[in-house]
């Protein structure tokens, strides 16, 4: 089990449904890296909590880059995976983002839409202003919300589900995300991570059919405290 115990990460959790805080350094499926994912720490969870014998089921049902924080979503039963990826294809899931940058966007609030171009061997995409051949169209609208002497905080809300979506559409209009190597920014963070936090998802539930939103506190960082204040 992770560093910080899991259960004290544990956003929201019912018969179908489970969410936790994500840290940065962790994976949220298994990868060529070999290192323990958070959905097995989750089924080792629930296999404790509720004396569960034999394999638990979880159902992954979206995903964040290892070096981000914030909201993941999994799912307890077959029945709530099948309907949440339904949601999930069409878009009934609102998803909130903080990300600190170093420079002010231009404007302070607008959408972005560009188009991506997954290179599988860099592991990375790039962000074009008009469509080409193996493009997927990305779009999300930002806003302003605070900033400090040296950067500036961001709220995100993706439309669209890209490889590295935010990351790669934020540094095409020169606001790379502190910490992000891969995208432009300068210097990497002490920890490896970069400073994007998935903060929030709204959904209806896929089995009460209540509108449920799941919120995540960011890490623990002087940085992130600062901007504290303005995340409410």
């Amino acid at each position: 089990m992770n560093r910080i115990s899991l259960s004290k990460r544990i956003l929201y959790e019912d018969n179908h449904l489970i969410a936790v805080n994500k840290l940065p350094s962790e994976i949220v499926q298994g990868d060529k890296t070999g290192d323990v994912p958070l959905s097995e720490d989750v089924k080792q969870y629930i296999k404790e909590k509720y004396g569960k014998p034999g394999n638990v089921y979880l159902g992954v049902i979206h995903r964040l880059d290892r070096p981000v924080s914030g909201v993941v979503v999994f799912a307890r039963t077959g029945k709530a995976l099948t309907r949440m990826n339904k949601l999930v294809k069409e878009r009934d899931i609102e998803k909130i983002y903080w990300a600190i940058v170093k420079n002010a966007p231009e404007p302070p609030e607008t959408e972005l839409r560009h188009f991506l171009l997954r290179n599988e061997r860099k592991n990375k995409s790039f962000a074009y202003l008009t469509e080409k051949k193996g493009t997927k169209e990305a779009v999300l609208t930002y806003r302003l919300i605070s900033k400090s002497k040296d950067y500036y905080l961001l709220e995100v809300n993706l439309k669209t589900g890209r490889h590295h979506q935010i990351r790669a559409q934020l540094s095409a209009i020169g606001c790379p995300i502190k910490g992000d190597l891969k995208y432009g920014f300068g210097r990497s963070n002490k920890d490896a991570s970069i400073s994007l936090h998935a903060c929030s998802v709204s959904f209806v539930h896929p089995v009460t059919k209540e509108p449920l939103t799941i919120t995540a506190p960011p890490p623990e960082d002087v940085l992130w405290d600062y901007f504290a204040k303005d995340m409410a």
